[in-house]
């Protein structure tokens, strides 16, 4: 990057917002992807403090054509941050501040760097609820959106597109522009809102977010439900929802998984009966509660279940949240990619009977769980196996990679699934889209993104070439 570029930005930030020595930059190379083999270092690390002074470096970023790419708390898992053709990083660091709380409307409006732990203790000081919990409370509010993250919590309430009511955003021409508001409803000509919500950086930079609220929920339970086998935790999901229930969450986990992470976080889980859990959240008021979990217990009770563990204490039931969230740290270091395919909740099983068939076919380990509430399914392409309490590498699991990759996004491409289902397709995965899409449909999002980036700069190399 020329000198004189590095004056200008030093001009809008002061020297104490620049990072572009070598060492001080490879955090920002990556994000919690493992494969080395992408990472890739900016030209130079900008810290704004708002978003007047983002403004003025995508000016002279787009006047220049040098890439931009918005960084959160790094936590993505495809890749969408990596500054793949150099370029400048705008960190979102120094923007954290609570503009307003609002609660005759609920609702908050917070600057893009605010995590997501940071965001739960303010709404807890005002005694309101957020129900999404994308897992790695890191992350921050514009990175949540910017991927439409979701998490456990969203079979009831949904994911982050259901909560953001307004943004601003910093498009490519440096422009500013405010759209939505606190209002619900609108039927105001195209969704502009919705397009930035999942564009991944693409499209323009969050800056700030209007996020509706709730009131807090009287009284939640968690209930870890053990079944002998995996199809029988499964296919009880969807019979829960067949009878008239809603739950906050409904996830399946394996008890081999589960173990992994009661080691990595010596932290145990309620029950070792069972080879394969359902872990269900369910709210409501004292009562309403109470009788729910009786309900639910009788279901899965008739359908395979070997017991039913109802927790009510508040901090046991984090625990086991935390055991759920921590899943993919835990097997982070022999992990070469999660993927989180969503496959109606009706094949769930087929799906994951599939990756079954794929993991004896290339002699290889491909842990999964997910959500079994709303069809989103994450497996582990691993380069390692847990045995005799160690990691034994996966023989030629560079081979396998690839063709393991491409095996199961065309089952779920055959069980009417879809790509991502929280994630993002970032760098990871824009090879496969076409799997999903038609070309036409293809050529209609580059079109758009022509638009509001005729140059090209915003987290270019991202979702699909140009």
């Amino acid at each position: 990057m020329k000198k004189e570029i590095i004056l200008k930005f030093k001009e809008i930030l002061g020297e104490k917002n620049l990072i572009y020595e070598k060492e001080r930059m490879l955090d920002y190379s990556h994000d919690e992807v493992s494969l080395s083999e992408i990472y890739n270092l900016p030209d130079v690390v900008l810290k704004p403090e708002n978003s007047i002074q983002i403004s003025e470096i995508i000016k002279v970023c787009n006047f220049e054509k040098i890439p931009v790419i918005a960084r959160g708390g790094g936590t993505g898992l495809s890749g969408g941050c990596i500054p793949v053709y150099g370029g400048v990083v705008i960190d979102s660091e120094n923007m954290k501040k609570v503009i307003e709380v609002d609660k005759e409307n609920f609702t908050i409006t917070v600057e893009a760097g605010l995590t997501l732990k940071e965001f739960y203790d303010v709404i807890g000081q005002y005694n309101m609820f957020f129900p999404p919990h994308p897992g790695d409370e890191s992350a921050t509010i514009g990175g949540l959106i910017a991927t439409n993250a979701g998490g456990a919590r969203a079979v009831k309430y949904g994911v982050m597109r259901n909560f953001v009511r307004g943004i601003e955003v910093v498009l490519a021409d440096g422009s500013i522009e405010n759209i939505g508001g606190k209002y619900k409803k609108s039927s105001s000509g195209y969704s502009l809102l919705n397009l930035f919500i999942g564009s991944e950086g693409t499209l323009g930079i969050i800056t700030k977010a209007t996020i509706s609220l709730m009131p807090p929920l009287e009284k939640i339970y968690t209930l870890i439900v053990p079944f002998e086998n995996l199809q029988q935790a499964i296919k009880n999901g969807p019979l829960i929802i067949q009878n008239g229930i809603i739950p906050l969450a409904i996830e399946f986990l394996e008890k081999t998984t589960v173990k992994l992470v009661e080691k990595y976080l010596n932290k145990k889980w309620p029950c070792e009966i069972g080879n394969t859990y359902l872990m269900i959240m369910v709210d409501g008021s004292q009562d309403e509660t109470l009788k729910i979990a009786e309900k639910i217990a009788e279901i899965v009770t008739e359908n395979g279940a070997l017991d039913v563990f109802i927790i009510e204490d508040e901090k046991r039931q984090r625990e086991v949240l935390d055991i759920r969230s921590m899943i993919y740290e835990a097997l982070k270091s022999n992990t070469i990619e999660i993927l989180d395919v969503s496959v109606p909740i009706s094949k769930i099983y087929d799906f994951v009977c599939e990756v079954k068939k794929i993991e004896k076919k290339y002699s290889t380990y491909i842990p999964t769980y997910g959500h079994a509430g709303d069809g989103n399914v994450h497996n582990h392409i691993m380069k390692g196996k847990f045995e005799e309490d160690k990691w034994i590498e996966i023989e030629n699991w560079r081979e396998k990679y690839k063709m393991v990759k491409y095996d199961i996004y065309s089952v779920a491409k055959k069980l009417d699934g879809i790509i991502s289902g929280e994630h993002g397709i970032g760098y990871l995965k824009k090879e496969y889209l076409g799997l999903f899409f038609t070309e036409k449909q293809i050529e209609i999002m580059k079109e758009i993104k022509k638009i509001f980036d005729p140059n090209n700069i915003l987290n270019p190399g991202k979702i699909f070439e140009k």
